[in-house]
């Protein structure tokens, strides 16, 4: 993961180099745990989750505290489940693993639980697509997502772009009551601005 990752002024996320935006969904709740910059560490909030074929990046409607976006490589991401509880909203949990500088020790990092709920609107769109694109960003680059133990040598979530995705979106099924927008074109970019790693600048080149 990544806390408040670089973002365009209308909240899209500034894309990496080879990076497809897959969909967005707005009006999902976020809750995910060991956040320095929110207060007691939690963050609970509501926003929009913006998927691609690298990661899926939550944009806050309000800040918490410092905190106003999250991003997660797919790659990192381990233990998502999709989950209908009798008596609460539909949701996803799992964990995703810190993305950590090479210059620092990964021992200083922990690994993040989160969870997505989906309370206006269903999310048979969401759902499938989200679970699919993991599914397939593991076998395509042959790695399965692993415990903060088992995380060495260190993997680059950048390799996820590798995945071909066209034909996943083509094919994505459209529930009615979702509100999902899926991204049959990519978003027409508001600057020249891509981003070559995780925790540099992003340039115009």
């Amino acid at each position: 993961m990544a806390e408040n990752p670089q973002l365009f002024g209308s909240g899209m996320p500034v894309p990496f180099y080879g990076e497809m935006f897959v969909l967005a969904r707005d009006g999902v709740e976020f809750h995910v745990d060991k956040i320095p910059s929110a207060p007691g560490g939690q963050v609970k909030t509501k926003g929009t989750i913006y998927l691609s074929n690298i990661r899926m990046v939550f944009v806050a409607n309000k800040p918490v505290g410092n905190f106003f976006a999250f991003d997660m490589p797919l790659l990192f991401v381990h233990g998502e489940k999709f989950n209908q509880p009798i008596f609460h909203c539909n949701n996803i949990s799992g964990y995703v693993e810190p993305v950590v500088p090479d210059n620092q020790n990964r021992a200083l990092y922990s690994t993040h639980t989160f969870k997505i709920l989906f309370k206006d609107g269903g999310c048979g769109t969401f759902v499938p697509l989200f679970l699919n694109l993991v599914a397939s960003v593991r076998r395509y680059n042959q790695f399965e997502a692993q415990s903060a133990a088992n995380m060495a040598p260190r993997v680059d979530p950048l390799q996820a772009a590798q995945t071909p995705v066209d034909d996943m979106m083509r094919h994505a099924y459209v529930d009615p009551n979702d509100p999902t927008k899926i991204f049959l074109q990519q978003p027409a970019p508001e600057s020249q601005l891509r981003r070559r790693n995780y925790h540099g600048p992003a340039d115009a080149n």
